[in-house]
């Protein structure tokens, strides 16, 4: 089972976050189709954003968000993590596959590009505005780039280490460490800590060699690693979708296309961008946004202003997209 670690290392001055992400990120591999370049870069960004979320939220209501767009042919990959253990994402382009690098390993860098960056956004419900944060990506590679990240909008001085390792279209392998200084960690015990993760190799044949908890030892080697959790948090790759989601989609169609798909296809399918599930919408359900709705729609072309007072599109007085000045009731 996909699970968390968390320890202290340096007398505290040093945070040890890590998971083995291996059942999750198969699981996401699965459900969207993957090619091995796209499921690894999918699986490092899942790791990531659930790491970052054990480092940067506070309340399990909060959610952290991690985007990467660096003009590579995936076409960016985002994933969506809290403290509760759930994790979702996807990739635009989940096919995208390209040589190995001259390494033999996967280029998850070329894939995802080098020109662009990773876009952090933390979401504090049921309070406050989203914040995001956004660098310019370092390698594309995903590990470094969260790093990166850390170090120019956090100015926490970490390491972090990504592996999915794919073996015949299957993920065997998948996990993360992040590795912090806090502030008064002991110069001396950061420079060891800089040895042993150059020393460490591959975190994907670390973990296969002996297990997160021996690679959180090994990675913190002469440091004095101590647990801080009792019980290992169960990670799992989970979406918030809902058939009542997906149905409260189509209020952005209008009641004529609506009545179309319904002569057309005899209902609607509706797929889950984070999670890759599918919904048949039956006649019935679909015909149900319109008893009793109170829909304002654009005279001019129709598009969704406000419906029940619970999905407003656009604010008063702006600009629809064709241009009209908005204008919902009081």
């Amino acid at each position: 089972m996909s699970h968390l670690l968390r320890g202290m290392a340096a007398d505290g001055g040093i945070r040890v976050v890590a998971a083995d992400t291996t059942d999750l990120v198969a699981d996401a591999a699965v459900r969207h189709g993957t090619s091995a370049t796209a499921g690894a870069a999918l699986g490092r960004t899942l790791t990531g954003a659930l790491l970052l979320s054990h480092v940067l939220l506070k309340d399990h209501r909060d959610r952290v968000t991690v985007r990467l767009e660096g003009g590579g042919p995936l076409g960016g990959v985002i994933a969506d993590a809290g403290l509760d253990g759930s994790v979702r994402g996807y990739v635009k382009n989940p096919e995208t596959e390209l040589a190995p690098r001259t390494d033999g390993k996967l280029d998850v860098g070329g894939a995802v590009g080098r020109a662009g960056t990773i876009e952090v956004i933390r979401s504090h419900a049921p309070y406050g505005d989203p914040f995001s944060s956004t660098v310019e990506l370092v390698s594309g590679e995903i590990a470094e780039d969260v790093a990166a990240f850390l170090a120019r909008s956090e100015q926490i001085a970490s390491a972090v280490l990504l592996g999915v390792y794919v073996r015949g279209g299957r993920v065997e392998t998948a996990g993360g460490v992040l590795l912090q200084a806090l502030p008064g960690a002991d110069p001396a015990a950061l420079d060891l800590l800089e040895a042993n993760v150059r020393a460490f190799g591959q975190l994907t044949d670390g973990l296969r060699r002996g297990g997160l908890l021996t690679a959180m030892h090994e990675l913190t080697w002469g440091l004095d690693m101590r647990l801080m959790t009792e019980e290992a948090l169960p990670l799992r790759f989970g979406c918030r979708c809902s058939d009542e989601k997906a149905l409260e989609a189509l209020a952005y169609f209008t009641p004529e296309e609506r009545e179309a798909m319904i002569a057309e296809d005899g209902g609607a399918e509706a797929v889950c961008h984070w999670c890759g599930e599918r919904r048949f919408l039956e006649p019935q359900a679909i015909r149900s946004l319109g008893a009793g709705a109170d829909e304002v729609r654009c005279p001019a072309c129709e598009t969704l202003w406000y419906r029940d007072g619970r999905t407003v599109m656009v604010r008063d007085g702006e600009r629809c997209a064709c241009g009209r000045v908005v204008t919902l009731p009081s």
